[in-house]
């Protein structure tokens, strides 16, 4: 399998599927992703749970071990994350990790990576700055995050909400390390983010509000009597690997077996 590190190209970004159960991974695995993240918000909002106030850990970790069998690359957001949350992932199977410094103070978030990175130095950890996320964007203000965070040992930077290409090419040039964005539908194409040297898209929350939402449209078109899209994976699509992965491990009979009939 190929490096992770490597996979941050320049001209040919990752592009990162987000994923919040096994389900959703096989799936993007069978489309040929070579590496998957998980979403906070969906593990968060799955488990009825809030996002963004690191509340997320036991199920953080419960869902890496089970995505870690998967022959895919795997990075986890931790949300704002500590020592010990990024050495439990990185136990459990994940090659990297979102940190988020929640636009608090640059100089502990810089202190924090710095720690994991001599904890766990072979962890991928993607330093993550909330300047263009929970506020209106302050490109002076990132810049400075960005380049200490990449001095405290960061393998990459993420600034969710960039949407205009001037600010996208600042952040690039400030770092020498990996600049991640967020993709944002109807904002700048792939393409353009690539020319501008973009090495890594997520695509965040949005696989899962676009689950969500399908789900509510599906049950709305069957109570109206519409047609239902006919191209949805079918039962056995979903079951099969599952009952397959039982049957290896003996926690499932094989039909016609004693122990199947009993």
């Amino acid at each position: 399998m190929t490096d992770f590190a490597s996979l941050h190209q320049a001209g040919a970004p990752l592009i990162l599927p987000n994923v919040w159960d096994v389900a959703s991974a096989r799936l993007l695995v069978q489309a040929r992703f070579p590496a998957l993240a998980t979403t906070s918000l969906g593990v968060a909002a799955s488990s009825g749970l809030s996002d963004g106030v690191d509340a997320t850990h036991a199920e953080t970790l419960r869902l890496t071990r089970r995505l870690a069998c998967l022959p895919v690359h795997l990075t986890v957001d931790i949300e704002t994350g500590s020592v010990a949350t990024a050495a439990a992932v990185f136990e459990a199977g994940a090659v990297g990790v979102n940190m988020e410094d929640a636009m608090g103070p640059a100089d502990v978030h810089a202190a924090l990576i710095r720690s994991v990175k001599r904890e766990v130095p072979d962890l991928f950890v993607n330093a993550r700055t909330d300047t263009f996320w929970l506020r209106p964007g302050n490109i002076a203000e990132t810049l400075l995050r960005v380049r200490l965070y990449a001095d405290a040992g960061a393998d990459g930077v993420f600034v969710p909400g960039l949407a205009e290409p001037a600010d996208v090419a600042a952040v690039v040039a400030a770092v020498d390390v990996p600049v991640s964005v967020l993709f944002l539908p109807g904002q700048m194409s792939l393409p353009a983010l690539a020319e501008l040297g973009v090495r890594r898209v997520s695509m965040g929350s949005l696989l899962y509000r676009a689950a969500l939402a399908t789900a509510v449209d599906t049950a709305v078109a069957v109570r109206l009597g519409h047609t239902v899209r006919p191209d949805l994976p079918s039962y056995r699509d979903i079951n099969t690997p599952a009952v397959d992965r039982l049957r290896s491990t003996g926690q499932l009979a094989v039909p016609g077996s004693a122990a199947a009939s009993s």
